[in-house]
């Protein structure tokens, strides 16, 4: 940082343009290249990244299934060093270790008021806009043009500005690539059951899906007590990994409806794959009076189609669940309490490190399904 509190020439990952073909390798969507950071504003943070998880959250914007404003730094589960704090930011200084949430809360509007925070109105609005919840960019390329921020984060990169509430302060124990995952993946999929399905021990529940979301919310499904605790994917490898996590019973997508049946289906249904048959597998599996939760992001214009009388006739429901109706500031530590007493065990979902240099590489074995979470360093 120079003497005006500007970072210069700091390298990030950015995205001119959405909808380059595979392979990442060749077409080479994202763009490591140098950025410029303003100093960090009033409520804002300045934020050395040290570890950034690579999610298909992150994936769907390169593919154009998250439409965004363009060009942009990528990047939305991280954590990270303060480095600098802007004026009126309290309870945070620098040298804290900090995990980055993707959803920055107002508190002011009805939603944070009522504590469901995942749902801020400002921090929605700026999110869509690719701007900070303080308002405008932080990011400019060499000749002082716009770069917007994703999800308030901007992870894929060296430095990060980031608005206060986007972070929080964990312990400097926590190693940082593990830390990293409970700013998106543990909060979709625990918080999913957790908060938003509520389960209790003996409630049966099914996951479909078993990426980094999917299988935190095997995790925290098993932590409730859940079962039977069913894991859906085509992967075996994955479906195996779920039952290291605590699922009882596995099946691939092909089996899964009448799999589930001969249990008896499940109260739960958490669809964390992000596609429509998905979603519609998760209605058909419930048992009477049960609830789909859904996670996934599918594509803005998709559509799902559900027998309008199970609504009715045997009282079934679905529910959306975004970044787990979470409030991070309660549930991180929360969770990261749990991972070292060893029931939350996120440093198995991890895949291995790599730098910015090979992250259009990362892109290609998640698309594969070759990988839960491998984490980014953009300091190495």
């Amino acid at each position: 940082m120079n003497s005006s509190g500007v970072v210069d020439m700091v390298r990030a990952a950015v995205l001119f343009d959405m909808g380059r073909t595979q392979p990442f390798v060749d077409s080479q969507p994202l763009a490591i290249t140098d950025v410029v950071l303003d100093s960090p504003g009033v409520g804002e943070l300045l934020v050395k990244i040290e570890a950034a998880g690579v999610c298909h959250s992150d994936l769907s914007v390169v593919t154009g299934q998250r439409p965004r404003p363009m060009p942009m730094v990528l990047g939305h589960e991280a954590s990270g060093v303060v480095e600098a704090i802007g004026p009126d930011v309290s309870g945070i200084k620098p040298g804290d270790h900090v995990v980055l949430a993707f959803m920055p809360q107002c508190g002011r509007c009805s939603y944070c008021v009522s504590g469901r925070t995942t749902l801020c109105s400002a921090g929605a609005k700026s999110n869509g806009a690719g701007t900070l919840l303080g308002g405008g960019v932080r990011i400019r390329d060499g000749h002082g043009a716009p770069i917007q921020h994703h999800l308030g984060v901007s992870a894929f990169s060296e430095y990060a500005v980031v608005h206060h509430s986007s972070a929080v302060v964990i312990d400097s124990d926590v190693p940082l690539d593990i830390a990293a995952l409970f700013g998106c993946a543990m909060l979709t999929g625990v918080g999913a059951v957790w908060n938003t399905a509520g389960v209790s021990e003996g409630d049966g529940v099914a996951v479909i899906g078993l990426g980094g979301v999917g299988l935190a919310a095997i995790m925290g499904a098993a932590v409730s007590g859940a079962y039977p605790l069913v894991a859906v994917d085509p992967s075996p490898e994955k479906r195996a990994l779920a039952r290291e996590l605590g699922a009882t019973h596995d099946f691939s997508v092909s089996e899964a409806d009448e799999g589930v049946k001969g249990l008896g289906g499940v109260r739960f249904a958490v669809e964390a794959a992000g596609v429509v048959p998905a979603l519609e597998q998760a209605f058909r599996i419930l048992e009477r009076g049960g609830t789909a939760v859904s996670v996934g992001l599918p594509a803005p214009s998709a559509t799902i189609t559900l027998p309008a009388l199970s609504f009715v006739a045997e009282a079934k429901g679905i529910v959306g669940s975004y970044m787990g109706s979470c409030r991070p500031g309660r549930d991180i530590p929360k969770m990261i309490s749990l991972w070292r007493d060893g029931q939350l065990p996120v440093e198995k979902l991890l895949d291995g490190e790599v730098s910015l240099s090979d992250i259009n590489g990362a892109l290609d074995r998640l698309e594969a399904g070759a990988a839960v979470r491998q984490i980014v360093r953009p300091n190495l």
